[in-house]
């Protein structure tokens, strides 16, 4: 009778064994979705910081860029006689933005095939059309100076326009405070996306790190904010020395 007993115990364990498993493994994916929907409440809740370093031509800038530890965006120059390659080296990488030439106050040391006040929608649009063959990936540009170009109303409206055509989309370096991207990003459905600090205006350590200090005050403060520096040696240093100050962040794209 013992044995029997035990025989039929045996036989109920076998047969619950399968349905065990299939309880432990609701049981652990349901604990994997909680965990999941904590990291995305954590995330969500998190102020959004973008870091962007303009002006990259070169193979070596990425380099040290990517050697900052974090998240960093990238805008490339379209490529020119004095940078060829800077196209090619933005298609090796997953994320990248197009600083795009527009015409600016000071035209000493400006950049070929910058946009200008007076060009037709041709001219702008076939611009446009170049650089959206040089970065077939990249979603978004942003203005390489453009500080008359961005305030003049009829440019703005062709170049938004053009960039929409192609897919573009764009974020305003704001470098005046005359800027119209505003207007003509509303007019063509575009959102609106904006600098909110230059990070090294001066060459300077504290002062870099006080200018970021500001960006993510107010991230913190607004839900979000972007940052702009340059390739500069000192910019990538007050970066790398600054992780600990981005904890609380989502540094995005």
């Amino acid at each position: 009778k013992d044995a029997t007993n035990e025989s039929i115990k045996i036989k109920i364990e076998d047969n619950l064994k399968p349905i065990k498993e299939i309880v432990k493994k609701i049981i652990n994916d349901e604990q994997k979705i909680e965990i999941k929907e904590e990291k995305a409440k954590e995330i969500i809740k998190k102020p959004k910081l973008s870091i962007v370093i303009d002006d990259v031509t070169l193979k070596s800038q990425v380099k040290k860029i990517e050697e900052i530890g974090y998240r960093v965006n990238i805008a490339f120059m379209p490529p020119t006689r004095q940078h060829k390659n800077s196209a090619k080296i933005a298609q090796n990488l997953p994320f990248a933005i197009v600083h795009f030439p527009l015409q600016a106050t000071i035209t000493r040391f400006e950049e070929e095939n910058t946009l200008k006040v007076g060009d037709s929608y041709e001219k702008i649009e076939k611009r446009v059309a170049e650089v959206r063959k040089l970065y077939p990936n990249v979603e978004y540009t942003n203005n390489h100076t453009g500080s008359v170009f961005t305030s003049d109303e009829k440019s703005m409206d062709m170049f938004i326009k053009a960039l929409k055509k192609h897919n573009f989309k764009f974020i305003d370096s704001r470098t005046t405070s005359n800027s119209v991207a505003k207007k003509y990003t509303k007019k063509y459905d575009m959102p609106y996306i904006a600098r909110n600090i230059f990070l090294d205006n001066n060459k300077d350590f504290d002062y870099i790190q006080n200018q970021l200090k500001k960006a993510i005050d107010i991230a913190k403060r607004t839900g979000s904010a972007i940052a702009i520096g340059h390739p500069y040696p000192i910019t990538m240093e007050v970066l790398k020395k600054s992780k600990h100050l981005l904890k609380d962040l989502d540094l995005a794209t």
